[in-house]
């Protein structure tokens, strides 16, 4: 069964000959690459791409150039020079651009919010958008549940991000963060049958008030003595899919009893950082690029849809649920 198998992580045949790195710059990229594709070995002709990177790792990628190598490379180049031997060949000559950390920002009462929070805190505050950035997730969990470890998990976890402690209000106009020592937390327990787990699924689900941290929820359905839900809330503002895939992780290490590293830096200082940022020159420069093409009247973006756009935005909608064959499904998956 194809689907059933995992992604593969070993070096994929792509019917390149291996060629090994052939000087110094090549060497030093195959290293990186190796780290960051976690393979054993890389080939100076082998396709980024096709041996299991994509755009995710490519970012990762370019992080490690700038790090290791002081040389700034954009993503869209990693694309252009998807092989080592193209790559070296780009950056020869290039001028070094050295690299700096984030810095961690001194201890106070709030601080300033990412153009990504910023966004998402004004979009929540449309009437009618309470639930449209919840991020809810339901995991079946087989076996004895241990509550009084797995709650302990997830306050190590509220103890370890600041993230899970941020609240959000206004101030002078302008959304910040605030983040608190400590939240009230507990896991909300209940036991139903899998006839009606469904309703208390469905009222798990509900607005945060984004003042209040942590903006975060989770709760245990006990189906039987040894099957459980397991329900997690966040809101987007404080969570986005790779954050989900991070916490999930370090949870399950926490709930095994182990031991995590602490963080150099938490969200708040890369916050600060980006805010920096908008004030450079190249900033300036894409606001600028960006308010001349906007500039007069924008025109409205008109669909041909079922129904005429409402003079008031709404949220209103319906879910539709439908069965497809066998033949249907396999002809969409082909």
């Amino acid at each position: 069964d194809h689907r059933a198998l995992p992604a593969p992580e070993g070096r994929m045949q792509t019917g390149i000959d291996y060629v090994a790195a052939r000087t110094p710059m090549e060497e030093q990229l195959e290293q990186i690459w190796k780290k960051v594709l976690g393979l054993p070995k890389v080939g100076v002709k082998d396709n980024f791409f096709e041996i299991g990177g994509h755009s995710l790792r490519a970012t990762t990628l370019v992080a490690h150039l700038h790090k290791e190598l002081d040389i700034e490379m954009s993503l869209r180049e990693v694309f252009q020079h998807p092989t080592i031997e193209q790559m070296a060949e780009a950056v020869a000559g290039r001028e070094q651009s050295a690299y700096a950390s984030i810095p961690i920002l001194k201890q106070s009462a709030y601080y300033p919010v990412s153009s990504a929070q910023k966004r998402l805190y004004i979009l929540s505050q449309l009437e009618g958008g309470e639930l449209s950035y919840n991020m809810p997730g339901a995991m079946t969990v087989e076996g004895a549940l241990d509550r009084k470890r797995l709650e302990e998990a997830f306050r190590k976890l509220i103890a370890r991000h600041d993230t899970l402690r941020t609240g959000f209000e206004l101030v002078n106009g302008e959304p910040v963060q605030r983040i608190h020592e400590t939240v009230p937390f507990a896991v909300e327990y209940v036991q139903a049958s899998e006839e009606e787990a469904e309703v208390h699924v469905r009222e798990f689900v509900r607005p945060f008030d984004l003042r209040q941290a942590p903006l975060l929820r989770v709760g245990v359905i006990e189906l039987k003595p040894e099957r459980h839900l397991l329900l997690i809330d966040m809101h987007h503002i404080i969570s986005d899919g790779v954050s989900m895939g991070i916490l999930t992780k370090e949870f399950i290490r926490l709930y095994e009893g182990a031991d995590l590293p602490p963080l150099r830096i938490q969200y708040k200082d890369y916050a600060a950082w980006q805010q920096g940022e908008v004030h450079s020159r190249r900033m300036g420069k894409q606001e600028a690029y960006w308010l001349e093409t906007f500039r007069g009247n924008i025109p409205v973006l008109d669909l041909p849809t079922d129904y005429k756009r409402p003079s008031i935005r709404s949220f209103k909608g319906n879910t539709l649920e439908f069965v497809l064959d066998k033949q249907m499904s396999e002809g969409l998956r082909q």
